[in-house]
This record gives structure tokens, C-alpha cells and sequence, in this order.
């Protein structure tokens, strides 16, 4: 357990926080770097969106865009806009860490016919090339730090490309996040206050919940072999956890929604990312595991964001053979 990457992984927290901010653009001179310093960025840099027609789907038009990732390359995503003119709602949408930006899709146009416009971005570890950035793992978890950092980041900037929309309401912009989407929405919540209504389905409050307290055989198998190198890991990545950013999203209410049959995580683990949660936020639970795949949850997302956005009512289709 006293390998390279072991001792690597053990290096102060203050010491990671610091090496990391000093990439941050503008740049961090001191050691002092706060969580809201990990993903700063330039926001005068050009977003240089290049767009083209992907689909015309009933009700609205699928747009296959990308933009300048302030962190290198650039960020892949689709645009989901409505047919009509008018100033509408904005939606950012996060994938899960395993998804890419399709995740959404079906949803967004949905979204689109009841008057919103949604961003759908992919991560670095998503995009196609020349563009992608690989996870490591435990053969480089520095590596990954940077990638999750640069995720935030990039859909800092999705907030950016949807606010400078004549067809966008800027003030009527929200975030729906599965999983890691859900973890990068709780840091976006207290980083940026554009986001005036979220929805955090199926997150984890922070890797403890998996390395330390999932029942998960992988997980228990993971912690009972290697502790050194999970308290590496939990060390390295505190300051992305989101339960230290979720208090801190007041004014933006919160809606958490979470799987019975969880297989990831405990309901203990749910129960204490949603106490550290700021006010207004409110919870439901769904029959479903991580995947969160009941129809319900769909229509609840979409009336939180009737009720704090003021969008149109969002209805699931008919089947095509009803």
C-alpha cells in the first residue's frame, strides 16, 4: 500500500486545492483558493458557437452545437429550441457520469414544445475527437480531478451561451442533473446564481457515501482491500463533494429526487445530502434504482420548473399504437 500512487494520493488537500486553482484562468497567485476560485474562468472569452440542423422533430428543432471550453477544446452539446419565436425559459442539462449528451433528448424536446430552450452538454470524457479526455481512474485520479473540474466549468459556460440568446430569458434559466449531473448541479447552485430553479435526481453527497458506506460488493470489496488508497481518493476529491456546496444554493429552490431502490448508495446517505441542502427544496421518492427511469419523475421535474420558471405544461406523448 506504499506505492507511487498511494503516497500521491496522500498529498494535503491543501497542497491538491492549490495546484489545481493555479491552472484556473484568471489565474490564482496564493494558496488560499477557495471551492469558488476551482471554477472560475474568463468569462469575456469568446464562446464561438459553431451550430448546425441535427433533426426537425414535431414541435422543435435539434441543434448539434459546440463551443470554446475555457479549459481547452471544445464542448459538444445539442441545442433543443421551440418552433415558435418568443423570449423563452432556458434548461442546462447534466448527463450521467457513464451517459453522454443524448441522455436528455427526449426530455429537452419535450421542453421545447412547451416553450423552453435547453443545452444539453457533454462532458470531456464524452466528446468525440479531437476533443475527448479520457478518465484514469486509480492509474491517474489527478487526471479525473481536472476532468470533473472542467465539467463544471464547461457548463458554467453552457449558462453563458443560453443567457446571451435574444430567444432566452435570462432570468428564467434552470438545471436538471442525473447522478454526476446532479453532483456538478449542486456546485453550479453555489457558484453561479443564474440558476434560479434545479432539480438534483439520483446524486450522491460525496464519495464517502460510496467507498465508505455502500453495501455495493464493489465498494465493500474496494475498502476492505485498500484503505489507504480510498482515503486517498476521498482526500483528492473533497473539494468536489457536493454535499459541502448544496447549503449554499439559496436562492435557487432545490428539488431532490431520489430512487427506493437505490443500489448505489444508502437512503441514509440521500437523507443527509438533502438535510445539508439550503432552503426552498423539497424531496420525492421514486420506485425505481439509480436509473430513475419512472415517467413520473419526468412530469415532476417538469412541474417544479412550471411552478419557479413559469414554463408551459410539459405532457408525455401517446404510444403509437394507442
Amino acid at each position: 500500500m506504499n506505492s507511487p500512487l498511494v503516497r500521491r494520493w496522500r498529498m494535503p488537500l491543501a497542497f491538491v486545492v492549490c495546484m489545481f486553482a493555479a491552472g484556473a484562468d484568471p489565474p490564482i497567485t496564493t494558496c488560499q483558493a477557495t471551492q469558488r476560485d476551482l471554477f472560475a474562468y474568463d468569462s469575456r472569452q469568446a464562446l464561438d458557437v459553431r451550430t448546425a440542423v441535427a433533426d426537425q422533430p414535431e414541435g422543435a428543432i435539434v441543434h448539434d452545437v459546440s463551443y470554446a471550453s475555457p479549459k481547452g477544446g471544445r464542448v459538444t452539446a445539442w441545442l433543443v429550441t421551440p418552433r415558435g419565436k418568443g423570449r423563452h425559459a432556458g434548461m442546462l442539462f447534466g448527463h450521467w457520469g457513464g451517459g453522454d449528451r443524448s441522455e436528455f433528448l427526449p426530455e429537452a424536446i419535450l421542453y421545447a414544445r412547451a416553450g423552453v430552450v435547453s443545452l444539453l452538454p457533454a462532458y470531456p470524457w464524452t466528446r468525440p475527437a479531437p476533443w475527448r479526455r479520457t478518465l484514469k481512474g486509480s492509474v491517474d485520479p489527478a487526471n479525473d480531478f481536472n476532468l470533473y473540474v472542467q465539467a463544471v466549468v464547461d457548463l458554467r459556460r453552457g449558462i453563458d451561451l443560453l443567457a446571451a440568446r435574444p430567444d432566452v430569458d435570462p432570468a428564467r434559466i434552470g438545471y436538471v442533473g442525473h447522478s454526476f449531473g446532479a453532483q456538478w448541479g449542486a456546485i453550479l447552485a453555489a457558484v453561479d446564481r443564474r440558476l434560479r430553479a434545479l432539480v438534483l435526481a439520483a446524486g450522491v453527497p460525496d464519495l464517502a457515501a460510496l467507498y465508505l458506506e455502500s453495501d455495493d460488493p464493489e465498494y465493500v470489496e474496494v475498502r476492505t482491500k485498500e484503505p489507504e488508497r480510498v482515503a486517498g481518493l476521498l482526500e483528492l476529491m473533497t473539494p468536489l463533494a457536493a454535499v459541502s456546496h448544496v447549503g449554499r444554493a439559496s436562492p435557487a429552490p432545490l428539488l431532490f429526487q431520489n430512487a427506493r431502490h437505490e443500489q448505489l448508495f444508502p437512503r441514509a446517505a440521500m437523507d443527509r445530502y438533502f438535510a445539508a441542502a439550503s432552503e426552498p427544496k423539497a424531496v420525492l421518492w421514486y420506485p425505481t434504482a439509480h436509473d430513475l427511469n419512472d415517467p413520473q419523475a419526468i412530469l415532476d421535474r417538469a412541474a417544479w420548473f412550471r411552478r419557479h420558471l413559469a414554463i408551459g405544461t410539459v405532457t408525455l406523448p401517446r404510444g403509437e399504437f394507442d
